[in-house]
């Protein structure tokens, strides 16, 4: 069994994405360690855990209680009973901070997401993490990668080469239809916070989406190609790219992860039970 090594930012992490991965791997036997940026427990982004805040009429008292599109793009049940079993683990009670996060006797680098700016942009342009990021690529322990977590490794960057240790990887991350079709919806119920699914935004005079994970990621990269999606027309691409469905502990037909050896990516909490799977197997 291994010793798996999650950063998260202080807050506004995606409960699915951490949750469940620390579900799979401690029920597989693995040791989990959590580090926060400040060294106390961190807290998920409220909005994907409840629901609340993603309609139009949040902001009024007693309505704003009632979600109805942030019960579609919240984590779902299974996602939200692994988030509170998690808040009571000793593990997630007791992180270790970020400045004092080292790779000795770690197996694997675990990078989940999350797309609030509020908190993810410290997560995202830490020169800490990058730094252990490049750490992780050098030792060979074994790094995956979800969502935005993708992107921190792609803005990680190795002093050796200049480049980003996704390099000559294979990947995926969250991709722009993805990104776009959330950010499209919550512009128009969220309109007080227009950007709210958006971690970064374009500046004037750049082309839609170039700030996307998608596109940043891909800019890392030593081919386009090796960014990798479904491809349309596939056997289960709707399944796996309409954003509705998502895997489980016994189905994982609506996933799609890139495995590249010593490195793993996935695109979005409801890939979420088969990366940390796959990641798990890699630790036996």
């Amino acid at each position: 069994m291994g010793t798996v090594l999650i950063p998260i930012p202080d807050r506004d992490f995606d409960p699915t994405e951490v949750a469940v991965s620390w579900r799979v791997l401690t029920r597989d036997g693995h040791r989990v360690v959590f580090a926060t940026e400040s060294g106390a427990p961190g807290a998920a982004d409220d909005i994907m855990v409840t629901g609340r805040g993603l309609d139009v009429w949040s902001a009024l008292p007693v309505l704003g209680a009632i979600p109805l599109i942030g019960l579609a793009l919240r984590a779902n049940r299974d996602g939200r009973d692994a988030y509170r079993e998690m808040l009571a683990s000793n593990e997630f009670r007791h992180p270790i901070a970020w400045a004092r996060a080292t790779l000795d006797g770690v197996d694997a680098l675990l990078l989940p997401g999350g797309h609030r700016a509020r908190g993810m942009r410290s997560y995202i342009d830490s020169d800490t993490l990058h730094r252990l990021v490049v750490d992780g690529f050098a030792r060979k322990v074994v790094v995956a990668a979800i969502c935005h977590g993708v992107l921190l490794a792609a803005r990680s960057v190795d002093p050796a080469t200049g480049r980003s240790v996704l390099y000559g990887r294979k990947t995926t991350a969250l991709t722009w239809a993805m990104e776009r079709l959330a950010w499209r919806l919550t512009r128009v119920t969220r309109f007080w916070d227009r950007d709210y699914y958006r971690t970064y935004t374009e500046q004037p005079g750049q082309a839609r989406g170039y700030m996307s994970v998608q596109s940043e990621v891909t800019r890392a990269l030593e081919d386009p190609a090796d960014f990798r999606d479904v491809a349309r027309g596939s056997p289960g691409w709707w399944r796996k790219t309409s954003g509705v469905a998502r895997d489980t502990a016994t189905d994982s037909r609506p996933a799609f992860v890139v495995d590249d050896g010593g490195y793993v990516s996935a695109r979005w909490p409801g890939d979420t039970h088969t990366f940390a799977t796959v990641l798990s197997r890699k630790l036996v």
